[in-house]
Parts: structure tokens; sequence; C-alpha cells
């Protein structure tokens, strides 16, 4: 999984605590909710989305939001994605000690949900010596950047990479306003992310509910009905 960290090394979560922990981090909202189980039938590993270049959410949200700007509906699919992927990772990881193991991870054949086809394995995140470097890598390398190389619009990747963090701020946010008593580990969690590999220079932290200003923009505004974000680098 990560260079710096053996997982064979690691003990491992079984099955059950994972699955328990990903159902009870479901219940913050629809971003935390990965499905477990189930028929393959309308679903695709993500690596098959990622090598069509999400061309089939990118023209489906660029129609949604009535743009010709293909580039603002890659960025609204991969600001989507990445809250997807941030939020039930980040909330297992804080308020569960657990990471579960997105390697195989599915993808709906019609729309952005995800799904994992079999209740997968985890580590115990206080037992993990990188933890930071490793949840990095399970969400930026493996799936952001593979996201971005497979794309078929031209898009900055300053602003993929800001749209990750704001993705990764808005998750830590939620789980805050749900759990106050986690503020510390996840403001540290977030902090250590937020100097890591792409992520570093996208932004910064501001007052103590982890209010986040981005120095990129989504480019939602641009949209017919769009508005700039609370955190937009643009805003007043």
């Amino acid at each position: 999984m990560n260079k710096g960290v053996d997982v064979n090394a690691l003990r491992q979560a079984p099955a059950p605590a994972v699955a328990e922990a990903l159902k009870d981090i479901a219940s913050l909202g629809s971003f935390f909710s990965i499905e477990l189980g189930g028929p393959d039938d309308g679903w695709h590993p993500v690596e098959e989305t990622y090598a069509r270049g999400v061309a089939d959410l990118i023209t489906a949200t660029a129609e949604r939001y009535d743009t010709r700007e293909l580039r603002i509906g890659a960025s609204i699919v991969q600001l989507g994605h990445a809250a997807r992927l941030w939020s039930p990772v980040l909330a297992c990881t804080v308020v569960h000690g657990i990471v579960p193991d997105l390697t195989r991870l599915f993808r709906a054949d019609d729309g952005p949900a995800l799904r994992l086809p079999t209740v997968p394995d985890g580590w115990y995140a206080p037992e993990i010596p990188q933890l930071t470097d490793m949840l990095y890598e399970m969400v930026m390398t493996r799936q952001l950047e593979a996201l971005a190389a497979g794309l078929r619009v031209k898009v900055a990747p300053g602003l993929l990479a800001g749209n990750a963090a704001s993705a990764l701020v808005e998750a830590a946010r939620t789980v805050l306003a749900a759990r106050a008593n986690l503020r510390e580990p996840l403001a540290d969690l977030v902090g250590g992310l937020l100097s890591t590999g792409r992520l570093a220079g996208t932004g910064k932290i501001v007052g103590p509910d982890l209010g986040f200003r981005r120095r990129s923009c989504c480019l939602y505004y641009r949209a017919p009905s769009g508005v700039k974000c609370e955190d937009c680098s643009l805003a007043g």
C-alpha cells in the first residue's frame, strides 16, 4: 500500500470490525457511505472509470449545470469523488481507529456511488507508524492521481489538488460537527495531510472549526447557476 509502511507487518483489523465502522460512519451523510457486498450487476471497477476519463459523469454533470465548459463538469465530478473517498477513510480512521482497505473499489454504472464487493479487512490506525503517508497514498496516489491521469478534459493540476484538499477538510468538518470531542485528532491528521505531497500549499485551516481557505477555485461559479464556494480563493 505505502512505500514507507510495510502493511504486512501491521496488525489487521478483521472484516467484521471494518464493516461495523463503515456502517456507523455512513450515518454522517451520503459522501460517507460505501455500499458493501451485493451483486456485481450495475457496478464496475473504479479503475475502468479512471481509464475512460470519467467521461460519462463529466458529460452528465455539465448538462445538469447547463454549461458547455466540460472542465467545470470535470472539476465538480473530481471534487465529489474526492469527497466520497476522503469522507469514509477519514471518519473510520478518527472515529473508530480503523483504516479500511479500498483496494477493490467499484463505481455504480449510473452514478458516482461507490461499493466494495466484499467487506474488506483494514488496519488499526494507532499502530500505523506513518499514518498520514498511508492515507495520502490510499486516496491521492492510488485513486485521485489515477483519475487525473485519465482525464480527457484539460483541468489545472493545482485546481484538482485544491479540490482534494477542500473535500478532505469538509469531511473533517462534518465529523467534527457530529463528534466535537475529536477536534484535536481531526486537526492533527488533516494538518499533516495538508502538508503532504500535492496537498501541500493548496490552502490553510482558518479557525478552530476547521474553516478552510483554498488557493484555487473549483470553477463552480462559472456555471449559469453557480456561486463562489465558502472556501474559494475568489471569495471576498
